[in-house]
């Protein structure tokens, strides 16, 4: 009996996912349509109507960062929800975000607390 209880708990502790930890962070740059920025390797949207006219044909709006780096926007409602319709109204603009950044495998994943266009420079 006692075996049996130990491999229960051994096989429970081991196949429960571990939470990944999330890092808060402010994030400036642009929202840009994920075909564009692989295929065409853009550092910025070609302009506001491309990004809109990609993103209703259901390429995924992602954020791409002053630093180079992408993001994916992510829900954190379970069953997850896309974020092309949170994200239309910013589309091919530079924005500013603050969230909750969740890194694996080298991928980043963003969900989003706030989210403003970028004041323009003065």
């Amino acid at each position: 009996m006692k075996r049996l209880i130990l491999a229960v708990l051994l096989v429970t502790v081991t196949t429960v996912p571990a939470q990944t930890q999330a890092t808060s962070a402010t994030i400036k740059g642009y929202v840009i349509d994920s075909a564009c920025l692989f295929i065409k390797n853009l550092g910025k949207p070609v302009s506001k109507e491309c990004a809109v006219k990609c993103a209703k044909a259901g390429s995924p709006l992602v954020i791409l960062a002053d630093d180079g780096t992408f993001y994916l926007p992510i829900s954190s409602e379970m069953p997850a929800t896309g974020q092309n319709e949170r994200l239309m109204k910013f589309a091919g603009e530079r924005v500013v975000i603050r969230g909750k950044v969740f890194e694996r495998g080298g991928a980043h994943a963003l969900v989003i607390e706030e989210i403003n266009a970028e004041s323009p420079a003065k």
